[in-house]
Formats: structure tokens, C-alpha cells, sequence
């Protein structure tokens, strides 16, 4: 098995780091980079607890060859916050109380900055469609869909 020279973006900021080929993105992410907000879940793209943004999609680092990122920009939790002030989306998690024992909410945030992007207002039904792939073991999901409803109107008022 070889290795390659890749760089990418990291929350904004230049990456270079030799990969193995078979090398997976959330073990180059956590173990090698330190950036624990995507965690090892189920390992087969069920859960959505590895999510990350690629380009601005979200991804399962889980099932993504770290290869694959190469001349790409990675988004986790950690670089949502600007300035010291967290995303309208975390806001509205914490606000909410949908963060529960924390494990899988980095990828219910991306997810759902994600879906606030394409979508200004959600309904409950098209919020509930976007987050099929998160699961979460501690809640009924009624405050994660509570806060992704919040952070939509966070972000429609200009508190974004």
C-alpha cells in the first residue's frame, strides 16, 4: 500500500499531510490532525456521527479515503465559530437543549448549516427528511428539530 502527499483546507486554514491510500478521513482527522468533533459511530455510514462538510456537503468521513480531499476545503464543528462567537446553528442547539450526551451532535450541526443554507425555512417534514442519517440514541428529536427551526429564524432575523 502506497502514500501520497495531499493538502487541503481545514476549517480555512492549509493542510499537508502524507496519507496511506487506504487511509480513512475521520482517522487522519482525529488521530493525526486532532480534530475530535467527527466521531467513529457505526463505520459503515450509518449513523452520521463522522459527518463533515467537503466543499460544503456533508460527508461521512467514515466511508471517505482521506485521498479523496485532496485540493478540497474540510469543515467540522471547530470551524464554525467566527470571531469567538459560535454559529446560529450551535446557538440554537445549546439554546434548545438538543445536545443530549453530545456524541452524535457535530454531525446534526453540519448537517443542519447545511440544510439552512439551501433551505431559509425549513418544515418540520423537509428538516426531518434532511437529518434521516443522524441518529441520535438519547432524544425523540424533538429539540434537534426545535433548534435546527431556531437557528432558521436566528439566521433569517440577521443574527447570523
Amino acid at each position: 500500500m502506497g502514500t501520497r502527499l495531499i493538502n487541503f483546507k481545514l476549517n480555512g486554514r492549509p493542510v499537508s499531510i502524507e496519507v496511506k491510500d487506504n487511509e480513512l478521513l475521520i482517522n487522519v482527522l482525529r488521530d493525526r490532525l486532532g480534530v475530535l468533533s467527527p466521531k467513529y459511530g457505526c463505520g459503515i455510514g450509518e449513523c452520521g456521527a463522522c459527518t463533515v462538510l467537503l466543499d460544503g456537503e456533508p460527508v461521512l468521513s467514515c466511508l471517505t479515503l482521506a485521498v479523496e480531499v485532496d485540493g478540497r476545503e474540510i469543515t467540522t464543528v471547530e470551524g464554525l465559530a467566527k470571531d469567538g462567537k459560535l454559529h446560529p446553528v450551535q446557538e440554537a442547539f445549546i439554546e434548545e437543549g438538543a445536545i443530549q450526551c453530545g456524541y452524535c451532535t457535530p454531525g446534526f450541526i453540519l448537517v443542519a448549516k447545511r440544510l439552512l443554507e439551501e433551505v431559509k425555512n425549513p418544515s418540520e417534514e423537509r428538516i426531518r427528511e434532511y437529518v434521516r442519517g443522524n441518529l441520535c440514541r438519547c432524544t425523540g428529536y424533538v429539540n434537534i428539530i426545535k433548534a435546527i427551526k431556531r437557528a432558521a429564524e436566528k439566521i433569517s432575523c440577521g443574527k447570523a
